[in-house]
């Protein structure tokens, strides 16, 4: 592999958890170097998340942590004591870049706040990213983003109607806010080349959350449309859902949006009858008899494979595709082309295999150049090779609780 594309970048990386270690793993595996920063006392919170490897709970073994942090560097640095924090001083006066991923005020009472780091690194490009931002009445608020989930109204869309909501799989807003943040900071990394000037991006996941409901804000707004859970219906598509099939929870996703379409799944389905059938004549008349609908298409699809289902339907040119486990997608064949699943050796755990990214520069490909780091698995290259220490100053820290 030749010269990647964001080689030469550095990134003191205080970020943990989802948005922040997301973002920079972006850079890290197209060739930043990026120095991963923990507390001993206090890791990454995703260090102690499920599911871990083999099923045993170890801050080395943790999924969600080693799919987030490939191709990092990993220390420990105790930012309690006065010289931890001296220490972390000299990695923002190496670094390109800083991350920041905690509540407001974290970062300003070790004194490496963006107004206080701005001093002395006028050029620094620094990210805040959190649930509020910095500013305003709710700033102060911690979480995650399954809370924001909620706040920005995607918890109130996702289920039945005639049920709770169930929310959608996850921290929803992490999976959106870090593209929104690897954007904004690649655009102030190349006005940085362009003019030598730093640059401080506050990132509210709240907002980036509510963006992504534009479209029905927007229909809210002008004709006073209310949403509303819907499970797997739409609002002009019949049928539009996913339907259960042959073996242990396998279903396929089917939608048909046209008359075409609702032709060829009769036809697909050996009953082709349906068409001249006065409850399914049209779009609205579907809609209209829906349960019906649904349970004509279920009776069919039980009988067969999900595999056979999409395939049978793809070929008579209706939507269909299998709703994929997580078995499904590890062996799916699209994926295994495109190389989206990369095995990595890893310090503890051995092999694994780590996610690619969904996209693939043509001039600078790049991929997870090895693994997640292990707690503090990097702190002699780190405190040796970048910061300069000599051996007997790195065993003296040690001695002071400084590294761990």
């Amino acid at each position: 592999m030749g010269k990647l594309v964001l080689e030469g970048v550095k990134i003191a990386d205080f970020a943990w958890v989802g948005v922040g270690p997301l973002t920079s793993q972006y850079l890290a595996d197209y060739g930043a170097t990026v120095v991963k920063v923990e507390w001993p006392g206090r890791p990454d919170t995703l260090r102690n998340t499920s599911p871990f490897k083999d099923n045993m709970a170890d801050l080395d073994r943790g999924g969600l942590f080693n799919d987030f942090n490939s191709s990092k560097h990993g220390i420990t640095l105790n930012m309690a004591l006065p010289r931890g924090r001296e220490i972390a001083r000299e990695l923002v006066q190496w670094a390109d870049i800083v991350t920041d991923s905690f509540t407001p005020g974290v970062m300003e009472r070790f004194g490496l706040d963006y107004a206080t780091v701005k001093e002395f690194r006028p050029d620094i490009v620094y990210f805040s990213t959190c649930m509020m931002g910095q500013t305003g009445p709710s700033s102060h608020l911690p979480g995650f983003g399954n809370l924001l989930s909620a706040l920005a109204g995607w918890v109130h869309l996702t289920g039945w109607p005639d049920r709770e909501p169930v929310g959608p799989a996850g921290a929803w807003t992490d999976y959106m806010s870090h593209k929104v943040l690897a954007t904004a900071l690649l655009a102030a990394l190349s006005h940085r080349r362009r003019t030598g000037e730093g640059a401080y991006i506050d990132q509210s996941q709240f907002e980036v959350g509510a963006f992504f409901a534009a479209p029905m804000l927007m229909d809210t707004a002008t004709s006073g449309t209310r949403y509303d859970r819907m499970g797997n219906q739409a609002t002009s598509a019949s049928p539009h859902g996913v339907y259960p099939c042959r073996g242990d929870d396998r279903w396929c996703a089917i939608a048909v949006l046209t008359e075409d379409e609702w032709r060829s799944l009769c036809r697909a389905m050996g009953d082709p009858e349906l068409v001249s059938d006065p409850r399914f004549a049209s779009a609205a008349d579907r809609k209209r008899n829906e349960p019906a609908v649904d349970a004509i298409v279920s009776a069919w699809t039980s009988r067969h494979t999900a595999e056979q289902v999409m395939t049978t339907l793809q070929a008579a040119g209706v939507r269909a595709g299998v709703v994929e486990s997580g078995r499904d997608l590890h062996e799916d064949p699209q994926l295994a082309h495109r190389k989206h699943f990369v095995e990595v050796e890893h310090s503890t755990i051995g092999r694994y295999h780590c996610r690619n990214f969904g996209f693939r520069l043509s001039r600078t490909p790049s991929e997870p150049r090895w693994a997640a780091p292990s707690l503090g698995e990097h702190n002699l290259y780190v405190y040796h090779e970048i910061l300069g220490y000599s051996d007997d100053e790195i065993v003296k820290l040690m001695d002071e609780g400084v590294i761990s």
